[in-house]
């Protein structure tokens, strides 16, 4: 019987059609496995030789040098943060190699939370739910977990009180800092017109207000404890819809029916990760510092004082009850720069003697800010 050639495969030059191409691409894919695992033998290498000094496998420095050489030797067509997520969970991939490595976060699987240490660490790590933002510092603490994630704070609501006290109660490290862009959707298993009651967080139900006032005026609304939990509970009735984030659809198993029904199209929350060592100098840190200054005129401007004269900038300040005194109060700060740049190591010696307590809670890489941070929604939290 006579070979039949199609049509494309005679007008195509051999090297140029399809045949031709995915044979090309089989023989890459060949090399790139090979060199993969030739990255992943040279880490747990390294994972060895940390291990011998104590040390963990994530770096949140290093970390950032790969993903910028990556995008420094990426010349298309695939984009930088293409790369990054490639590269992110080489690096999940490999960290867990070299040791078993364990995440706490703050929140139950599927919460925006969730999706943040998903987004730093990949999928290769184990995560360990937690029911508040005590647990995740004590998980870490006590060694359950090699790291923690907590929300920190919002543009629109300010900082997430509870994570920013328990800084004071702990010897935790602050290791790295991610802002993350929350969208929110309607998850249903059923159709929309059979909709007859939403669960969500008070939160996502605040900013989704117009959107459903303009779509879903008539149908019952019920709070509950994260957008998690409300995923779940829409998994097991298909006339109940949730306001939940795209990572709860999947674990869930339910539909997202209706995407980005958020009121504003800007939605970024902060957080940190935790652990026993702040991370190494890159050349574009932050440091976040604790002080519990005098009650006397003119103390606070004498510290800011001292970032203006060394042109130290700062980036946050925000004060808290201390707890252990009556009307006295802790400043958080945030400033550009490493512990271990010399202005920085300057300011903080003169703040020294003007202040009663001073404590450095981490030095960690800069993370890109978003467009338009000034919207930072507190929805992540949930």
């Amino acid at each position: 019987m006579k070979k039949t050639t199609s049509k494309l495969s005679e007008q195509t030059p051999p090297e140029e059609n399809i045949e031709g191409l995915r044979k090309a691409i089989d023989e890459i894919d060949t090399k790139i496995v090979a060199l993969i695992n030739e990255r992943a033998s040279n880490a747990v290498k390294i994972g060895a030789l940390k291990a011998r000094e104590g040390v963990k496998p994530y770096s949140s420095s290093r970390e950032l040098q790969v993903y910028k050489k990556v995008a420094a030797q990426n010349t298309g067509p695939l984009k930088d943060d293409a790369f990054k997520a490639i590269y992110r969970e080489i690096m999940s991939a490999t960290i867990a190699l070299e040791r078993p490595t364990r995440v706490a976060f703050f929140g139950q699987h599927g919460t925006f939370t969730h999706l943040a240490a998903r987004t730093k660490f990949g999928s290769s790590v184990e995560y360990i739910p937690t029911k508040d933002m005590r647990e995740v510092f004590t998980c870490v603490s006590r060694g359950t977990a090699d790291y923690g994630l907590v929300p920190i704070e919002n543009s629109t609501e300010g900082g997430v009180n509870q994570s920013i006290d328990m800084f004071a109660d702990t010897k935790l490290k602050i290791a790295s800092e991610i802002y993350l862009p929350i969208h929110h959707h309607l998850l249903c298993k059923g159709k929309r017109e059979e909709i007859k009651l939403i669960y969500s967080h008070p939160q996502p139900f605040a900013q989704c207000r117009n959107w459903l006032q303009g779509n879903l005026a008539g149908i019952e609304k019920r709070e509950v404890g994260s957008t998690a939990e409300a995923a779940e509970r829409a998994s097991k009735d298909p006339n109940v819809a949730a306001i939940a984030g795209m990572l709860a659809s999947e674990i869930y198993g339910v539909p997202i029916i209706s995407e980005h029904i958020e009121d504003s199209p800007y939605n970024i929350t902060r957080f940190f990760v935790i652990a026993e060592r702040m991370a190494e100098r890159t050349g574009k840190d932050k440091t976040s510092v604790v002080i519990s200054i005098k009650d006397e005129p003119g103390a606070l401007r004498r510290i800011l004082k001292s970032f203006d004269d060394n042109k130290i900038n700062l980036t946050r300040i925000e004060s808290r009850p201390s707890k252990r005194r009556a009307w006295e109060y802790n400043f958080y700060l945030d400033i550009e720069g490493h512990v271990q740049d010399e202005p920085v190591m300057r300011t903080l010696r003169e703040l020294e003697s003007n202040v009663r307590h001073l404590e450095v809670l981490g030095s960690y890489p800069m993370s890109e800010r978003l467009p338009s941070a000034s919207t930072i929604s507190k929805a992540v939290i949930v």
